[in-house]
């Protein structure tokens, strides 16, 4: 599990007016014998966020919901991938 904040845009003056916000999750899913049910899977998400400095507190509340929201789309794509699995 990795989260990453990337600059994407900024003025000449080097003020971020852009960021992208990322999330990996590395997986593989095993039996509790060892057997491997599912091979090594990789989901990656990214959301681009618009960012300014007179409302900084705002984005970093809103830069915290886009995370939430992240999180919980991946946890809905493992739990689908787990549902898919045979045993």
């Amino acid at each position: 599990d990795a989260r990453q904040t990337v600059v994407v845009a900024s003025t000449s003056a080097s003020q971020v007016r852009e960021v992208q916000l990322c999330i990996r999750l590395a997986f593989r899913i095993e039996a509790g014998s060892g057997r491997e049910l599912a091979p090594q899977a990789e989901l990656m998400l990214g959301r681009d966020l618009s960012y300014n400095e007179t409302q900084a507190l705002a984005k970093e509340h809103e830069e915290a919901q886009i995370l939430r929201d992240m999180q919980a789309d991946i946890v809905q794509q493992v739990l689908r991938r787990l549902s898919a699995v045979k045993l």
